[in-house]
């Protein structure tokens, strides 16, 4: 134990030894590093004390230069001159004067100054009114330009169709007047071609020398008809030779057979056109072929300038019973692409005939008239069959004198094709109307959850407001959908971008119309909440324009501007504090003032409570609409639809169309058939 106690003091005492060394190290270290501060602070208090001397030595040397300056000053003062200042007299009288004078020309200075701001303000009303009608002289001055390319247009359709009318009226007569001589022509021809044919065989079977037989195509003369009778009257029979003084002339049997065999092939050649044209439903460069052929067949067969031809009503029952018969808004986007192609190509090729107005002869025999048309039916079917062509290529030339003579088969039957274009637009048209019809009474009112307070904000009541305005919206992007199909459609059958601009701006004209007439009409609709609602569903159908482009959505978002500048007064603020003035010139510029009146009185904030138009504003507009209703008491404050149909042949032909019917390849139908091979030999060229 004692030697265990005697390890531990000596361990403790080394231990202190060890710390006193250590505590002798820190405290001379402590010394030295005194010594060091000392020794420096010695340093800076001798750099202070020299600094401070220098400092006063340099204030001694300031304050003496101040002294020897003021005794400059002293004496520079001794030295100078007097000054003699002279005192006016003051003449009080005329201070007084002064004075009055001055304060009666400081009243007309503030005179002339609130003169001169009111004439400000009045210059200034005046260079905006002088702006307003330099604004509305100029609008005046583009639509009086406007109206007058307008009236040109309008002149030269005037005139078109008074010469178009003028052949309508023309063939009407002929074709009333034909239609009752019609029986008693063919009998007559019937049995004229039968005496005819009797007399020939006789005439073949009589080998007299004197009888000479004279084939001409064109003319029978009255005289052989009436020697014929002769001939048959004096009864002789088959085979009993009779010396004939005068010259026979023989009808060319076998010119009629030739002429017979030629009319049936053009029948033939029309019966495949129709088939191609109700079976070709292709596409040739964005272009439908079926109109470029049939165009290319009319042109090269001379079919517009034919007196007679059935081939044109064959067409138009065609594209009727398709058109009658289709199944799907595709094909009747595909009929109106074909008809609005064709009516180009003939609005920019045909002009009116003046000499197809002349009245025929009458006075030529039946058999006369029966020969020159079989005649002139083999020179058209000789030069259908590739005998002439006069085709030039491309169409839409300016040019009226490279322009076709229409006879009046032709005139009507633009009219016809024109008349299908309007009805297939406006089947599409009404069709889309319809289906957006639907859905556009779901979107006029506001779901009634969205429609809560903001002050009864529960957890419940945000979530089914949020469901409501989801659901809702759902109905705005259905319409979206229902216009991208279309739009779809149309673009998918090349149907000319101009007809679509005008489709789309009669839509958006019937959706403003309905939703514009449900604001006047239901109260419920005249809400904060309602024109939150609308305003939503409205920059839907602004995105669809801006990402449709104005190739195709045309003025369709400007056709809104009544339900637009009614939402605008819906969800504007503080509407109290409105001028008349201001609602009618920069809020709702479109509406009459009975449409605002009805607006404003209907109108109830069911999200906020905040008030209505001010009293003042609702009397003004009440006398003015009592005025109105006394000066035109016809006049509603609803909208009408407009159903007319806004393509005119005008339009048609300023389509500018990049149509070359020569570069259209046939169907494979026309292709193998030899007497449609000039489609090829144009396609090749």
């Amino acid at each position: 134990m004692e030697a265990r106690d005697n390890g531990a003091l000596k361990e403790a005492k080394d231990k202190l030894e060890k710390r006193v060394e250590e505590l002798t190290w820190r405290l001379d270290v402590e010394k030295h590093l005194r010594v060091d501060l000392e020794v420096a602070k010695g340093q800076e208090i001798t750099k202070l004390q020299s600094a401070l001397q220098e400092m006063q030595e340099k204030l001694e040397q300031a304050h003496a230069a101040i002294i020897n300056e003021k005794e400059a000053a002293k004496l520079a003062i001794e030295q100078a001159p007097p000054k003699i200042v002279e005192v006016p007299v003051v003449d009080n009288a005329k201070v007084e004067l002064l004075t009055s004078q001055n304060e009666e020309l400081e009243t007309e200075l503030g005179t002339f100054r609130t003169k001169a701001e009111d004439l400000e303000k009045k210059l200034f009303e005046i260079q905006k009114q002088s702006d307003e009608l330099s604004r509305e002289a100029q609008e005046r001055d583009s639509k009086i330009n406007e109206l007058q390319e307008m009236i040109a247009r309008l002149e030269t359709n005037l005139s078109n169709m008074e010469s178009e009318n003028h052949v309508l009226r023309q063939q009407s007569l002929l074709a009333s007047a034909d239609d009752d001589n019609k029986t008693k022509q063919i009998e007559s021809l019937e049995s004229k071609i039968a005496i005819l044919e009797s007399e020939n065989q006789v005439l073949c079977s009589n080998p007299a020398p004197a009888v000479q037989a004279v084939v001409n195509p064109e003319v029978i003369q009255p005289s052989v008809m009436k020697n014929s009778h002769q001939v048959l009257e004096n009864g002789h029979q088959l085979g009993e030779p009779k010396m004939v003084s005068e010259e026979v002339v023989v009808p060319p049997i076998k010119n009629l057979s030739k002429q017979q065999s030629l009319t049936d092939r053009q029948q033939e050649n029309h019966d495949i056109l129709i088939k191609s044209l109700a079976e070709d439903r292709r596409y040739d460069n964005r272009r439908p072929a079926a109109a470029c052929i049939v165009y290319k067949s009319l042109l090269h067969w001379h079919s517009f300038e034919a007196e007679k031809t059935n081939i044109f009503d064959r067409i138009i029952h065609t594209i009727r019973s398709s058109v009658e018969n289709a199944e799907s808004s595709g094909e009747l986007a595909y009929w109106l692409s074909t008809t609005s192609t064709l009516l180009y190509l003939l609005q920019n090729t045909l002009k009116a005939s003046s000499s197809s107005t002349k009245v025929p002869n009458r006075s030529r025999t039946a058999t006369g008239n029966l020969f020159n048309r079989m005649v002139q039916n083999a020179r058209s079917s000789s030069s259908g069959l590739g005998i002439s062509n006069g085709y030039s290529g491309m169409v839409g030339r300016a040019d009226t004198t490279s322009m076709i003579e229409a006879k009046y088969p032709a005139v009507r039957f633009k009219q016809q094709l024109t008349a299908y274009v309007e009805k297939i637009y406006g089947t599409m048209r009404d069709s889309l109307k319809r289906e957006i019809s639907a859905i556009l009474t779901l979107c006029i009112q506001a779901p009634r959850a969205g429609r809560v307070r903001a002050s009864r904000g529960s957890l419940k009541s945000i979530h089914s407001s949020a469901l409501s305005r989801q659901a809702s919206s759902v109905h705005w992007q259905n319409i979206v959908k229902c216009l991208n199909h279309t739009l779809e459609t149309m673009n998918n059958n090349y149907v000319p971008p101009m007809i679509i601009r005008k489709t789309f701006s009669q839509v958006f004209a019937f959706m403003n119309v309905q939703l514009f007439n449900s604001l006047l009409l239901r109260r419920e609709c005249c809400s904060f909440s309602n024109g939150e609602f609308l305003k939503a569903g409205l920059q839907e159908l602004e995105q669809w324009c801006s990402r449709t482009t104005e190739e195709y959505a045309g003025t369709s978002w400007d056709e809104l501007q009544h339900i637009r500048q009614a939402v605008g007064f819906l969800v504007l603020h503080q509407k109290s504090h409105k001028t008349l003035e201001e609602i009618t010139d920069e809020l709702c510029p479109v509406l009459s003032i009975s449409q605002i009146y009805r607006i404003g009185t209907m109108f109830w904030d069911d999200k906020y409570g905040a008030q209505g138009l001010s009293q003042e504003v609702i009397g003004n507009m009440r006398t003015m609409t009592t005025d109105d209703s006394i000066t035109t008491p016809n006049s509603s404050f609803l909208l009408d639809d407009d159903s007319s149909i806004p393509i005119s042949l005008d339009d048609i032909a300023r389509l500018m169309l990049d149509i070359n019917p020569t570069d259209v390849e046939p169907p494979p139908l026309l292709r193998q058939n030899s007497q449609f091979h000039f489609l090829l030999q144009q396609h090749t060229d």
